[in-house]
């Protein structure tokens, strides 16, 4: 009977102390904030005269109704497989490039595939020539916008030059205060060289804004998104805004670029004569690192990865491999778009 008791005693004893160890394990919560360029995703209507009449029924591409659904099907397909087991509902905070106006958003997130996560929209009309912006879609349940800003980049010497404005969302993720700045930098037209002083330009302005954003609030996370039209190692991201390749030796008012390690490895988000490039970036302010957060349980970078679903991929062709895109060669493909969508997760301790 003693013996009995005791091994009663024992079990016991160990699960006790199982309990206090599994009680002792931290537990966090994790947030997706993700990036997509949309290629192009313009309705139907003619509304800013020979910019636009390319995406109009009677324009060369032949945009019609039927076309237009579908591009926004297949986006919110993509926008939906972006779950994990962390992140169930996708997403907290996706920005977005290459939209029309606000009311190609509506129109996206009223979608089958991503109606249930009831998605928000935030836009501005930017003064870019061709007519197209940056924008925000965010899940409620997640994020709360206090503040939007809009930035507009003016050149020297060149006020006649339009492009993309930057947009600067201040929200709570996790009870944290972040800023999100959504960008689409000038393109590389006329070549890579020739055009980078107005990248260089626009990390700057990314940078001001970010300096704005910590004489108010230093301890914040900041984090600069977007379509830079450059990779992690070309001058307007790793001298202009000074993003890092490594986390060691960020500041907290530095930046951290984890797309720098991702493209060594040969991943990339779009492909131009054979190589990939990975112009689709979410930098990451030191705030939001480890060793420089304002308290222990304060939000921080946890990891980031390329949205290549399958699905995505061209599997024929000469783009065999490539993102699946909408058009190539004039030709409707159908597909989504010709940039993978981007992600970056970040923790809190519960």
């Amino acid at each position: 009977m003693k013996r009995n008791f005791l091994a009663v005693l024992l079990v016991m004893l160990t699960l006790i102390s199982a309990s206090a160890q599994s009680s002792d394990k931290k537990q966090f919560m994790v947030f997706g904030v993700a990036f997509y360029n949309l290629e192009n995703l313009f309705d139907t209507i003619n509304n800013n005269g020979k910019y636009d009449l390319e995406y109009s029924p009677k324009g060369q591409r032949q945009w019609n109704s039927e076309k237009y659904n579908a591009k926004l099907e297949n986006l919110a397909r993509c926008i939906g497989a972006m779950t994990t087991k962390t992140t169930p509902m996708g997403p907290a905070v996706i920005g977005v490039s290459e939209i029309e106006n606000k009311s190609v958003l509506d129109d996206l997130v009223r979608q089958e595939a991503i109606r249930k996560w009831h998605l928000q929209v935030i836009h501005h009309d930017s003064p870019d020539r061709r007519g197209v912006d940056v924008g925000l879609l965010y899940n409620p349940r997640l994020f709360k916008p206090v503040d939007v800003t809009n930035h507009t980049l003016t050149i020297p010497g060149y006020e006649s030059f339009r492009t993309r404005d930057q947009m600067c969302v201040t929200g709570v993720l996790g009870g944290d205060t972040v800023s999100i700045i959504v960008n689409h930098w000038p393109s590389r037209l006329g070549g890579q060289e020739r055009s980078s002083y107005l990248r260089e330009a626009a990390a700057d302005l990314s940078k001001h804004i970010a300096d704005s954003l910590w004489a108010i609030r230093p301890g914040q996370g900041v984090i600069i998104m977007g379509d830079l039209n450059d990779d992690p190692m070309d001058r307007s991201c790793a001298v202009n805004l000074g993003a890092k390749k490594d986390e060691k030796g960020v500041t907290a008012h530095g930046f951290y670029n984890p797309w720098w390690k991702m493209l060594d490895k040969g991943i990339g988000t779009l492909a131009y004569k054979s190589q990939w490039n990975l112009f689709d970036q979410i930098i990451i302010s030191g705030t939001l690192l480890e060793g420089n957060a304002s308290r222990p349980e304060a939000l921080r970078y946890w990891k980031c990865q390329v949205n290549n679903f399958d699905f995505l991929i061209d599997r024929e062709g000469q783009r065999q491999g490539y993102p699946h895109r909408t058009f190539a060669a004039g030709q409707w493909l159908n597909g989504y778009s010709d940039h993978f969508p981007t992600e970056i997760f970040l923790i809190k301790e519960r």
